[in-house]
């Protein structure tokens, strides 16, 4: 495979990825960014922990969705991140219009 094709490929599982994300983001309550990844999920507990001196972070997600072109399994149950880089979490807004739920829109 060329790089060309490569690029190529990539590009179209970044755009595939991003359809698939902008899909899912209403299901999940917190956007975690990471050095390595970018994470939705429902439960996030974020720990700063202290080892010698060395100031880290310990991230625990459940319900989870992970930004990943090469995972061929996004959704997963449970994950952890410890990391010494910085961490950003976010709570998603909440929508402001609630449909019936019956489908009764009248």
């Amino acid at each position: 495979m060329s790089s060309e094709d490569l690029e190529k490929y990539e590009t179209e599982m970044e755009l595939q990825l991003y359809k698939e994300y902008r899909d899912v983001v209403g299901l999940f309550t917190h956007v975690v960014e990471t050095e390595r990844r970018f994470y939705l999920a429902n439960s996030v507990d974020l720990k700063v922990r202290n080892d010698g001196g060395e100031v880290f972070f310990d991230v625990t997600m459940a319900d989870a969705w992970v930004w990943d072109i090469y995972r061929p399994a996004r959704f997963v149950k449970n994950v952890r991140v410890v990391t010494f880089k910085d961490v950003n979490v976010e709570e998603l807004p909440k929508p402001d219009i609630k449909l019936p739920e019956n489908g009764d829109f009248t």
